[in-house]
């Protein structure tokens, strides 16, 4: 006597872009587009992090790559960002305001990106990390204003004042440079101040570098999400340039972009969609002992690679009760009992291993499988049994084989 059921596995479409969106400004206004993704990587599936990838530009990347990377930091030049003074630049100001000051926003500050379709939201972090400029000042006096006694006039701009952190570098001329420093975690203001005084100083671009701390996007539920953070910028604002110094524009804003491409894939080994429910030890063992099997089932693996969330239900050919089942020529029917066990990596609602959960048509005990890191063409198994009570209903039909069809689902749209 033959018992066989079938499996088929469908798995709904997994939305990939993850975003968020833009605000529209005026062509000049200080706007910067932030962008970060989640791919699941094979070679290191530990690794549960966006990675930014928002163009560089500026001193890092067309100047001192090495540099930079050496002390883990980069720039990104907006050109549209203009500053100038709005008065002389006195010398020996008894108020670093009346330099050349900068205090930027260094603390972490909380933005809230919104799913386009949902509605839920995640909270991204992010802190301004570096901070220059090219500035360019009245000649004379030019550079050497900034000169002090037996002090270089570009020591403090290579070096970086307290409690900023140089990258060692500086381009200069007569009257204008270029330089670049590191900003701490909530830090202070970094400033220099001129020797002598300097009719007029403009910056004609800003180079700012930055931080993120990005949600965990196992957990993020693939899509679109949008949100934006502005800073003012001004005397006294989150990005304050001293007194003298006033900015075209008082407000900075930043878009940011988040791509989650989530992964869920199962695979079954040839042959694997046809399953032959068999006693154990198979159908001559029982013939030999003479007994009746306790019960008739099967096992079968598959491989699974899966990044994100997903539910598990079932659709049968023949229901009965909340599980599928099978049925004979005669039209006898038995049901089938059907569970899951999951590799390391996916947990259950509870946040505990899957272990021979069962697969119900109404999902209760699978409602979320969560990925605790990204499971890379792992084995799972699928266990399908008929119990012993309804072993003895199927043999009171010898010579009939009982089939059925079971589809499996794996669903991302959790």
């Amino acid at each position: 006597m033959t018992f066989i059921t079938a499996i088929k596995t469908l798995l709904r479409p997994l939305p990939l872009a993850l975003a968020l969106g833009c605000t529209s400004l005026t062509a000049q206004a200080f706007v910067e587009e932030i962008t970060a993704v989640f791919r699941p990587d094979p070679t290191n599936p530990m690794s549960n992090k966006f990675k930014n990838t928002t163009p560089q530009s500026g001193l890092c990347p067309w100047h001192v790559p090495a540099k930079c990377e050496a002390v883990n930091t980069f720039s990104i030049r907006n050109t549209q960002f203009r500053a100038s003074s709005n008065g002389p630049i006195p010398a020996n100001p008894d108020d670093p305001r009346k330099g050349a000051y900068f205090k930027m926003p260094s603390a972490w500050r909380d933005v809230q990106v919104t799913h386009t379709a949902t509605g839920e939201q995640e909270t991204v972090q992010m802190r301004i990390a570096g901070i220059g400029a090219n500035w360019a000042v009245a000649y004379p006096p030019g550079v050497s204003a900034w000169s002090k006694p037996g002090v270089d006039w570009s020591t403090p701009w290579r070096g970086a004042p307290v409690p900023c952190q140089p990258i060692n570098y500086l381009a200069a001329g007569n009257s204008y440079a270029l330089f670049f420093w590191i900003v701490p975690e909530n830090a202070g203001a970094c400033a220099v101040t001129a020797s002598y005084e300097i009719p007029w100083m403009n910056y004609h671009h800003l180079e700012y570098g930055y931080e993120l701390k990005t949600p965990n996007p196992l957990t993020m539920t693939a899509g679109e999400y949008s949100g934006s953070l502005s800073y003012t910028m001004g005397p006294g604002a989150d990005f304050d340039f001293g007194d003298i110094m006033v900015p075209a524009d008082n407000i900075a804003t930043f878009n940011f972009t988040l791509q989650v491409e989530h992964i869920l894939k199962i695979t079954l080994p040839p042959g694997g969609s046809r399953i032959e429910l068999l006693p154990e030890g198979g159908w001559q063992a029982w013939l030999n002992r003479g007994r009746q099997p306790s019960r008739l089932s099967r096992d079968q693996t598959f491989s699974i690679f899966s990044s994100g969330r997903f539910k598990m239900t079932l659709e049968c050919g023949l229901a009965i009760g909340n599980t599928c089942g099978l049925r004979n020529g005669a039209g006898d029917e038995v049901p089938l009992q059907v569970a899951v066990s999951l590799p390391f990596g996916l947990h259950n609602q509870r946040d505990e291993p899957v272990n021979r959960q069962p697969l119900r048509r109404d999902g209760v005990g699978t409602e979320l499988i969560q990925s605790v890191h990204y499971v890379n063409n792992r084995p799972g198994t699928l266990h399908f049994q008929v119990d012993k009570e309804d072993v003895s209903d199927m043999l009171k039909a010898p010579g009939s084989t009982y089939s059925g069809v079971v589809t499996v689902i794996w669903d991302s749209e959790v």
